[in-house]
């Protein structure tokens, strides 16, 4: 007799055989009912079309349409399918056939991307030729489980000294950038990537509904200071169809999430989702889909939740990677009490906020120390920044609220004198060139001069120069303090007592003439 263990595995390759036949069965009379299924045009419009029959068509499927081109499905209804368009128009007419794939949309992933600069659907625009890649995910893909990720504890630097010392930002974390047009909110996002340079991070810059003529500089610049080697840019420009714009971020963030699998760090800049809205806006109401606040339709904030769920910090045993995303929108009249504002702000772990008057003030970066926040905090930051930035941006705020009340007076006691002075000193080490992103010591050895009140000596129009001096002898005659720090040392009482005493010979050479005026 057979025994008991012999029957069961005699069962089980019963029924695996059943099952697969069953599944081979299944998989052919889908093929077949995708061979046979032969949907209509009824209607064609800017970006979409609505097609007549495919009645098992599926939610998010790619169906073709003549001479290759590709839609997807959006709308189901029962007496129409409404498909949003992935290339243009062309000769689509009514009465043109659709033809089902079976497959849900996807894009080339691998090493091959990168340094390239390609589309939504990872076709190149460089003109550097096929990229050659044997792998392909998904654009829509679930977030991480809980249980998957790790916390955020390893900081991301990105060289500007306002945010790596007040706002730090750490990897798998996702700061939005916000504020309104033209106050530097693509500059923070370059030096970001700018010094990500020789720290294996690679980085993904996507661009949404920007003019051509913007990108193009974006990508002659991270050229110029030799940042493609690390860079991936995923395109779709204003003059792309409005479905191209729409899963490019998506389609960005699958090309990110293979690097993470095997555990590389990447940081990825969504530029903007403001208009990544317009364009979901924009299908949505041609689909008939019923508008509500603001003309978007309620599942806006779904959108971009489920694209911005996607940044994590892995944990080992699901790759170990990290995603770090900052994901720029664009206020208008500085309200920052927007539909879209609030949604992403809400999403997000923090927010930069770019102020139109520190813009014009020539206060750059124009980061709103009042209105800016990481909430990460200190858990992704350098021990050296949280002994020296600790109480920086509360006295940095009390600061400008003095600044702003002593303009109804001219007669101002010592103590509140001091104050201010300081506080313009702060506001100029601050200040900082875009594509000059500042090493981590160096940034250090600049706040400790200027919170100590080192540089209180030094006129304020000559504090950047001061700093530069600084900077200077310490990169250059104090590498066991840059390297310590940057390796994530503390700041002991020998380092602090060692930059204080450079600090003050830098002093000594910018010394304050007694009757100079103060900004």
């Amino acid at each position: 007799m057979k025994g008991e263990a012999a029957e069961k595995n005699e069962l089980k390759a019963f029924l695996d055989g059943t099952f697969r036949t069953l599944d081979d069965v299944l998989a052919r009379q889908e093929a077949e009912l995708r061979e046979s299924e032969v949907g209509v045009v009824s209607y064609v419009g800017y970006g979409i079309v609505r097609v007549e029959g495919l009645p098992s068509i599926r939610a998010d499927e790619l169906v073709l349409f003549p001479q290759n081109l590709q839609g997807l499905t959006f709308n189901i209804d029962p007496q129409e399918i409404g498909v949003i368009l992935l290339g243009p128009t062309g000769d689509l007419r009514a009465g043109a056939e659709v033809r089902r794939t079976g497959r849900v949309l996807d894009v080339p992933v691998g090493e091959a991307l990168i340094g390239r600069v390609v589309d939504a659907l990872g076709v190149p625009l460089d003109d550097r030729g096929e990229i050659r890649t044997v792998k392909r995910l998904p654009v829509e893909r679930e977030a991480p489980a809980v249980m998957a990720r790790d916390p955020v504890t390893v900081p991301l630097q990105t060289g500007i000294k306002v945010i790596d010392a007040l706002f730090p930002i750490g990897r798998g974390q996702r700061e939005l950038i916000v504020g309104d047009r033209q106050t530097g909110k693509t500059a923070i996002a370059m030096d970001a990537i700018i010094n990500q340079a020789n720290k294996d991070v690679l980085c993904i810059y996507c661009t949404i509904g920007k003019k051509a003529s913007d990108v193009a500089k974006v990508i002659a610049d991270l050229k110029q200071y030799n940042a493609m080697d690390y860079v991936i840019v995923v395109a779709a420009t204003g003059d792309d169809p409005p479905g191209l714009q729409f899963i490019a971020p998506y389609a960005a963030t699958t090309i990110g999430e293979y690097f993470i699998a095997s555990g590389r760090d990447v940081l990825i800049v969504y530029d903007d989702l403001t208009s990544h809205a317009r364009a979901y806006r924009e299908l949505s109401l041609l689909l008939r889909r019923p508008p509500g606040r603001e003309a978007f339709p309620g599942d806006i904030f779904y959108i971009h939740s489920r694209l911005l769920e996607r940044s994590t910090h892995l944990r080992k045993e699901h790759g170990g990677g990290s995603l770090t995303s900052l994901p720029i929108v664009e206020t208008e009249a500085q309200d920052i009490s927007g539909y879209i504002p609030t949604n992403l702000i809400s999403i997000t772990d923090g927010q930069l906020y770019l102020s139109p008057r520190l813009y014009q003030k020539g206060i750059l970066p124009a980061v709103d120390v009042g209105k800016s926040v990481s909430r990460v905090g200190g858990k992704a930051q350098l021990p050296a920044f949280r002994a020296v930035a600790g109480d920086l941006r509360i006295s940095h705020s009390q600061f400008e609220e003095l600044e702003t009340f002593s303009r109804f007076g001219t007669r101002l006691d010592e103590a509140t004198r001091k104050v201010l002075e300081r506080g313009w000193r702060v506001r100029e080490i601050l200040k900082q060139p875009q594509y000059k992103p500042i090493p981590v010591a160096e940034q250090i050895a600049a706040l400790l001069a200027v919170t100590t009140g080192n540089f209180d000596s030094i006129a304020v129009e000559d504090i950047r120069a001061a700093e530069e001096s600084l900077r200077k002898n310490v990169a250059e005659n104090q590498s066991g303090f840059c390297s310590r720090i940057s390796g994530g040392s503390k700041l002991d009482d020998a380092d602090q007592k060692t930059i204080i005493s450079v600090a003050r010979d830098t002093a000594a050479r910018f010394l304050k003439e007694p009757d100079r005026a103060n900004p």
